[in-house]
């Protein structure tokens, strides 16, 4: 029987947030006309929106980059960008858009697109995480990595945003961990270089299972509950349904489907205690002035200490509100990782 012949990586999948145009721009603009891999760009979109994203990397580099498009081959040397609401996918060759479930908040999301990647293309695949908050990519840039592809990471030192490459590193080993302006050269290297296939074990039950989903859309039961996997006893954001928990690592899965990782579920977490705040900051300041109103309109008439009463609710309400507004200023605005529109 004749030796397997070296194969080489045809796939590039890149993830970006908060201040990842720069980085992408920068990457796209070093790649070669002649550059033999597809290249696959997920950013954070909010959904009825429009992204010019395709455009501006069209004309920073000498690849053609324009928006993906369900069922479109996915040939080498195009760029593709996710489009708003639409997690980007890849089939037998082709490109998929789905509406599946959210992913930590965001549709596209990043860990989908790496995942469908690492099931499809396995070790084929070159997975790129950019600057960005939060953790989305890592998950899915290990499953590449589990899958026998290779990680490439922008040197937080070097992102404007060091969230999503440090949560990278945490979660995978990788000697590729470089400045945007050395990305598209050790891309170009990487996607040229033979590879010896290894033997790899099949996808794991839960990467196909959560590949599904996202391929799946939401419906009900979309991830059925498993005397295997644990109940977290937290809550689901999105639809206020219980979440399960999927991975050891903390990823966090509801019945819909909505998946979350841990680092999202707290800043979303942190995101409804502060409204909470500013809910009870608002009753506080109401309240204490309809009680002064109403103080105001009692004073000098005989009602049996009313006034007073309501005076002394006003001051109680008003102080309140006045420490509660103290903690809120001292926390400073909450920074979370808002959906992009380049």
């Amino acid at each position: 029987m004749g030796a397997v012949s070296p194969f080489r990586r045809d796939l590039v999948v890149v993830g970006a947030s908060a201040g990842g145009v720069e980085a992408l721009r920068t990457v796209v603009s070093a790649l070669p006309p002649d550059f033999p891999a597809a290249v696959l760009v997920t950013m954070h979109l909010s959904a009825g929106t429009q992204s010019a994203l395709a455009q501006i990397l069209d004309r920073t580099g000498s690849l053609p980059a324009r928006p993906a498009r369900h069922g479109e081959p996915i040939e080498p040397g195009t760029v593709y960008v996710a489009t708003p609401d639409r997690h980007l996918l890849t089939g037998d060759g082709v490109l998929v858009l789905t509406q599946g479930p959210t992913e930590s908040g965001h549709r596209p999301a990043i860990n989908a697109t790496f995942r469908s990647a690492a099931v499809t293309h396995g070790p084929k695949v070159v997975g790129v995480v950019l600057s960005g908050v939060l953790d989305d990519g890592a998950a899915g840039l290990r499953a590449i990595v589990d899958r026998g592809g290779v990680a490439v990471v922008q040197d937080p030192a070097d992102a404007l945003y060091s969230g999503m490459p440090q949560s990278a590193l945490a979660s995978v080993d990788t000697e590729h961990v470089v400045r945007a302006g050395e990305i598209g050269a050790l891309l170009d290297k990487l996607v040229r270089m033979p590879v010896e296939p290894a033997e790899l074990p099949p996808p794991s039950d839960t990467l196909l299972l959560e590949d599904e989903i996202a391929r799946d859309s939401v419906r009900a039961g979309a991830f059925p509950p498993s005397d295997q996997l644990a109940g977290s006893g937290y809550t689901c954001p999105d639809c206020q349904g219980a979440l399960t928990e999927v991975d050891p690592a903390g990823q966090y899965r509801c019945r819909i489907g909505h998946a979350w990782s841990a680092e999202a579920l707290l800043s979303a977490h942190d995101g409804e205690f502060r409204f909470a705040l500013q809910k009870a900051l608002r009753a506080l300041d109401e309240k204490a002035g309809l009680a002064r109103k109403l103080a105001t309109q009692l004073s000098g008439r005989q009602a049996g200490g009313l006034s007073e009463r309501y005076t002394a609710s006003a001051r109680e309400a008003a102080e309140a509100a006045e420490t509660l507004r103290r903690f809120l200023v001292g926390q400073g605005e909450w920074a979370g990782d808002e959906a992009t529109t380049p």
